[in-house]
């Protein structure tokens, strides 16, 4: 049984590769595991390869989880696509898109044939691996924003029984916490008093007076 060894590496990252040892006659899905395998990734993600030629141009399709418009259409599937019946170069390529959802793309690239299994081994394996894969997007838990610490033994607004209708009055208190419109009151009450001041009949003994 020939072995393929498929190089392994991710599009936006030239320092990461896999070389993957698997058997001809194993199909798209066995080679999709077993990068998962090695990349730590979640398999079970809708993902597609596609035979390409050396530029990276995609062609015919083989999917994973297919939507119903690639199974309306006739797509491949990897479960029931053998390898071998995809490989017409000694250096196949197929570009490969990994969770359609969040994509990782991948060139998978054949770069040797072997005739003979190596006894012991099970197939398919990681011959080769370098570098770390990156963590998936979104996988990073970010820590909530902390909030300021506010003490329950006093709330302003109420405390002075706030009222959504009381909007309009809580925005006419200066910054001294004055109501202007009290202000105003105590202006007129001024403006009042000094008119009787002007008078020269007025005495401030006899309102007083008759106060009490």
């Amino acid at each position: 049984m020939a072995i393929y060894r498929f190089k392994v590496s991710f599009e936006d990252y030239d320092d990461i590769e896999r070389d993957i040892d698997i058997k001809s006659n194993q199909t798209f899905e066995d080679l999709h595991r077993a990068i998962h395998k090695s990349t730590g990734y979640n398999p079970e993600l809708s993902s597609s390869f596609y035979v390409s030629n050396d530029q990276w141009k995609k062609s015919e399709e083989i999917a994973f989880l297919p939507n119903q418009r690639k199974i309306n259409n006739g797509v491949a599937s990897m479960e029931n696509s053998k390898l071998s019946n995809f490989i017409d170069d000694p250096h196949q390529k197929f570009y490969y898109t990994y969770n359609f959802d969040r994509p990782y793309d991948f060139h998978v690239e054949l770069v040797k044939i072997l005739l003979e299994e190596e006894s012991g081994k099970t197939y398919p394996c990681v011959f080769r691996s370098l570098g770390e894969a990156p963590k998936m997007a979104g996988s990073v838990i970010i820590p909530p924003v902390a909030k300021a610490a506010i003490s329950d033994d006093f709330d302003f607004l109420n405390e002075l029984d706030f009222q959504p209708e009381d909007t309009e009055d809580l925005e006419e208190m200066t910054e001294m916490g004055i109501n202007s419109a009290s202000e105003d009151e105590e202006d007129e009450k001024d403006e009042f008093m000094d008119e009787f001041s002007d008078d020269d009949s007025y005495d401030s003994e006899d309102i007083q007076k008759d106060d009490y």
